[in-house]
């Protein structure tokens, strides 16, 4: 069978938020194939579907503006808990 699924990730080196990269990722049978990544500021592809996909979501100023603030809901949120 195939297996498809998403990465959500936070790397940091401090609890500020200035030092924290959100990293959103999508996976093909274990292969990486698009990363959204808060330093970036936008999806990155490394597949040709990746690729692809990538082009669309950065033409998006609503999709690139709900993944730019996961870093503080999603990161900040949990730095306590981790």
């Amino acid at each position: 069978g195939f297996r498809s699924y998403n990465l959500f990730r936070c790397e940091f080196n401090s609890s500020d938020l200035n030092d924290i990269e959100f990293i959103y990722s999508g996976y093909y049978n274990m292969e990486e194939i698009w990363r959204f990544s808060s330093s970036l500021g936008k999806f990155v592809g490394y597949t040709e579907y990746g690729l692809k996909q990538a082009e669309n979501w950065n033409k998006d100023p609503s999709e690139l503006a709900a993944r730019k603030a996961e870093k503080e809901r999603y990161c900040k949120h949990n730095i306590d808990i981790w």
